[in-house]
């Protein structure tokens, strides 16, 4: 798949927001949806599912993101976050660093007002560490101090 169209933003925004339907969230009740576009062009999506010790909690983010990794993806183009408020929420810093580890230049869509908000994942997650940041495989170890 090319460049995605904001028609394709906001069909991935409209997978988020079906998912979110289907969360698993008794404690805090704040449900959350995510969708996934990977290069090939097809979309994975996921909801938050929360656990009694809210350390286990999955978030809808990772849920989709691990969705479309089982299926063989390992390259994506952009997320789409839904929730019930009013006004948008981005990924928690969990899930950017986790999301960055498929590429910081992926889009974060989020529903706006006027049509989806797009923002840049490298935005959320500044100076961020990633898989270009550890030594080549079969590299040398880092010095000893």
């Amino acid at each position: 798949m090319t460049e995605p169209t904001l028609d394709d933003y906001k069909t991935l925004l409209a997978a988020a927001e079906a998912v979110k339907e289907r969360a698993y969230a008794p404690y805090s009740r704040f449900r959350v949806g995510a969708a996934v576009l990977a290069k090939s062009g097809v979309s994975y999506s996921g909801c938050n599912v929360e656990n009694v010790s809210f350390g286990l909690t999955l978030c809808a983010e990772r849920v989709a993101l691990a969705s479309a990794v089982a299926a063989g993806e390992r390259e994506f183009l952009a997320v789409a976050i839904a929730t019930d408020k009013d006004e948008p929420v981005s990924p928690c810093g969990a899930c950017r660093q986790v999301l960055a580890e498929f590429g910081g230049d992926m889009v974060v869509v989020l529903p706006g007002k006027n049509g989806p908000t797009l923002r840049p994942l490298d935005s959320l997650l500044p100076s961020g560490f990633g898989p270009a940041d550890l030594p080549p495989p079969g590299g040398a170890p880092p010095p000893k101090e």
